[in-house]
Order: structure tokens, then C-alpha cells, then sequence
């Protein structure tokens, strides 16, 4: 196997799912469920699930919230928002059943996370979190795209919302929510250089053609969401290959909240621990650990210190401080190791309070990047995209902070 580190040329792929994917709306409602507890009970303890198939949502999981939220009424609300709105499309708000089973956050974990154990014990002014949970956590970041992005990823991510958009907007007035984009990219000594193939698969109504959904689905969604000059020819395009594709959503396949963390962070660029986002509250590591090593990683690149940058983060259950710190720079570094690491370590306090209180993550703010990707997004102000940190640890490496591109590539 050719290693995407070494080889001056490789090709890479990546894919993402729309939000009416039958995970992805799992995922919308664990984290709409979130964000209307935190916006009455910032201090809430969630960890909520949610399970779809033909005519049901099922939300499960452990709360711990002293507000009251309709579950039943959330659920419905989320899945109209998608656009489940027809009885035809076998799956609708108004018609699907709901069950909701949620008790209470085990007393032994809370009893790990209200105290850490490095002050358990001693009468602090200041509560110290320990972590929600054990693990590891990644974060990336690399010079493919303005906003610091793996290029495959980011071109998914738009092609799944060019068809979210085109379906709500009416310009394709015949597509149903459920859909899927790949993205493969040719690379030359690191830097994307085209795009090679593409695969969308887009749900509609069963009495359209199949060459003009094909043809719709390359004008309106495809060719706008890729730069001319990654495309100085047109790459291949396979738009659903399967010949049709009417049954969908949660009728065609069941969903589970969590089942797409690869779509949801660097499309495999990077490595991931293999916890999900959706549906927890900050003091899971597993979330808030994640968009901290994102935030690293993010000023790392941009203030010029390595071109590509990925992170590893690892906490214990009930334990403020990480218990490692491990960084990797695919020989792009423009300084040691050991200079980043001393930076990481003076201007980022990476305990779960200190994450919450400066991302301030005590706040409704999860059901919006639940789909099309919780990195990248230029469209949402997200704390952990700031670059705040960059132009201090560019000075003090002794390094040029370099201009970001407007343009992929």
C-alpha cells in the first residue's frame, strides 16, 4: 500500500451524506435534543442516542437536566426540517412513530466528572472537571483549502449541500432528502491537483428519468462545487449508478447517531479515535477534546509552523489533565517538534473546563453542524475555526505567518 505521506502522487477520496441520510438525521435529533436542554440548562449532562427505521425514531440514552424539553415534539420538528414531509417518501414527520427511553447519568461517572481527581478531596474555589470519558482524540488541519481542510472532504461536504439546497429551493423540485456524494482527488508532492472522479447518489421521485436527473444533478450540483482549475478537464462523474434510487431515508436503510464520524471530521485524512460527536454535552471529551485538537491543530498550520498538522490527544475517565500529547507534521514542519509541543503546551490549557469555558461550549450550538461537517465550516462562526492564537505562535517560533489561499490547491 502506497503511503499518502511519501508518495508524490496519490489519489484520495472522501465522501459525505446529506441530512436526510438516515444516520445523519440521527444525528440532527440527538443534537437538536442537546441544544433545547442547554438552552434553558447549560449545565445539563447529556449522552442521547437516537435509532431510525421505517416509521420510527427512537430516542434513548442518559440525561441528567433539571429543564424539561418534548422529546416527542423535537423529534418531529427535526425530521420536517429535513424535509420528510410526504407520506410518499414512506417516512414523515407527521406520521412517524416516536419512543423515547432516557434515564438519568450513572452517579459513579458524575462522580468522576464534578470533581477531577486531581483536587477530589480538597476544598477548591473553582470546580475542576475531569474527563466524561477515556480515549483519544484528533485534530488536523492542512493547506488544501482556505479554510484549512482536507480538499476531498470539503468538495463532499458541498456537493451534499448543493443537493439539500437544490431540493429545498425548488431548482430540482423532484429530489427527496436521503443522498450521498464521493469526492476522489488527485495529488502531486502533497498538493491537490485535480479532481478525478466523482459519485453522487440522489434520491427522487419515481417517475423521473434517469438521464435527466443525471444531467440536472451535473449542472446544478457538481461542476459548480468544484474550481475550474481543479478541473481542467472534467473529472469522471457517476450519478446514481445503480440506475434509480426512489426508495430512501429511514425507509431504505435504519440510522444510528454516530455512525458517520468519518463524514463529520477530515473524510479519513486523519485519524480518529472513533467516539462520536452528536448528542453529547461538553464534558465528553469525545466532542470537546476533538474541536480543541481542531483549534490547535488550525492555528498550528495557519501561523506557518507545518503545512499539515494532526494532533493526538488521550484522556482518562475522571482526570483533568490529557494523559498524552503527541503531534505529527508529515515532514512538513518548518520548526522541531519539540518547539510546537513547548507552544501547544504554554498557550493551550487543554483540561475539559478550560476547553468549555474559552470554545464556550455551554450553549445551544450543535444541531447546525450535526450535518455537512463539524470542521470547515466557513458559513457558522465556531469557535474552534478561530485562528486567534496564530499570529502569537508564529512570533515566538520565529517563523512568517504565511497569507491563507482564497483559492483550493
Amino acid at each position: 500500500m502506497t503511503s499518502i505521506v511519501d508518495a508524490s502522487e496519490y489519489l484520495f477520496t472522501s465522501e459525505s451524506v446529506t441530512e436526510g441520510h438516515p444516520d445523519k438525521l440521527c444525528d440532527q435529533v440527538s443534537d437538536a435534543i442537546l441544544d433545547a436542554i442547554m438552552r434553558d440548562d447549560p449545565d445539563a449532562r447529556v449522552a442521547c442516542e437516537a435509532a431510525t427505521t421505517t416509521g420510527l425514531v427512537m430516542v434513548l440514552g442518559e440525561i441528567s437536566t433539571d429543564t424539561y424539553v418534548d422529546f416527542q415534539q423535537i423529534v418531529r420538528e427535526t425530521v420536517r426540517d429535513i424535509g420528510y414531509t410526504q407520506a410518499a417518501y414512506g417516512f414523515d414527520y407527521e406520521t412517524c412513530g416516536t419512543l423515547i427511553s432516557v434515564k438519568e447519568q450513572s452517579p459513579d461517572i458524575a462522580m468522576g466528572v464534578n470533581a477531577a481527581l486531581e483536587v477530589r478531596g480538597e476544598a477548591v474555589q473553582v470546580a475542576e472537571l475531569g474527563a466524561g470519558d477515556q480515549g483519544m482524540m484528533f485534530g488536523y488541519a492542512c493547506r488544501d483549502t482556505p479554510e484549512l481542510m482536507p480538499l476531498p472532504i470539503a468538495l463532499a461536504h458541498r456537493m451534499a449541500r448543493r443537493l439539500a439546497e437544490a431540493r429545498k429551493s425548488g431548482q430540482l423540485p423532484y429530489l427527496r432528502p436521503d443522498g450521498k456524494t464521493q469526492v476522489t482527488v488527485e495529488y502531486a508532492n502533497g498538493r491537490p491537483t485535480r479532481v478525478r472522479t466523482v459519485v453522487v447518489a440522489a434520491q427522487h421521485d419515481p417517475d423521473v428519468r434517469l438521464d435527466r436527473i443525471q444531467d440536472d444533478v451535473i449542472e446544478a450540483v457538481v461542476l459548480p462545487a468544484i474550481p475550474r482549475e481543479l478541473r481542467p478537464t472534467d473529472p469522471v462523474m457517476h450519478v446514481n449508478p445503480t440506475g434509480r434510487f426512489v426508495i430512501g431515508g429511514p425507509m431504505g436503510d435504519a440510522g444510528l447517531t454516530g455512525r458517520k464520524i468519518i463524514v463529520d471530521s477530515y473524510g479519513g485524512m486523519a485519524r480518529h479515535g472513533g467516539g462520536c460527536f452528536s448528542g453529547k454535552d461538553p464534558t465528553k471529551v469525545d466532542r470537546s477534546a476533538a474541536y480543541a485538537a481542531r483549534w490547535v491543530a488550525k492555528n498550528v498550520v495557519a501561523a506557518g509552523l507545518a503545512d499539515r498538522f494532526e494532533l493526538e490527544l488521550a484522556y482518562g475517565i475522571g482526570i483533568a489533565h490529557p494523559l498524552s500529547l503527541s503531534i505529527e507534521t508529515f515532514g512538513t514542519g518548518q520548526v522541531p517538534d519539540e518547539t510546537i509541543l513547548g507552544l501547544i503546551d504554554r498557550h493551550f490549557d487543554l483540561r475539559p473546563a478550560s476547553i468549555i469555558a474559552t470554545l464556550d461550549l455551554r450553549r445551544p450550538i450543535y444541531r447546525q453542524v450535526a450535518a455537512y461537517g463539524h470542521f470547515g465550516r466557513e458559513d457558522l462562526d465556531l469557535p474552534w475555526e478561530r485562528i486567534d492564537k496564530a499570529e502569537l505562535l508564529a512570533a515566538e517560533a520565529g517563523v512568517q505567518m504565511p497569507e491563507l489561499s482564497s483559492t483550493p490547491g
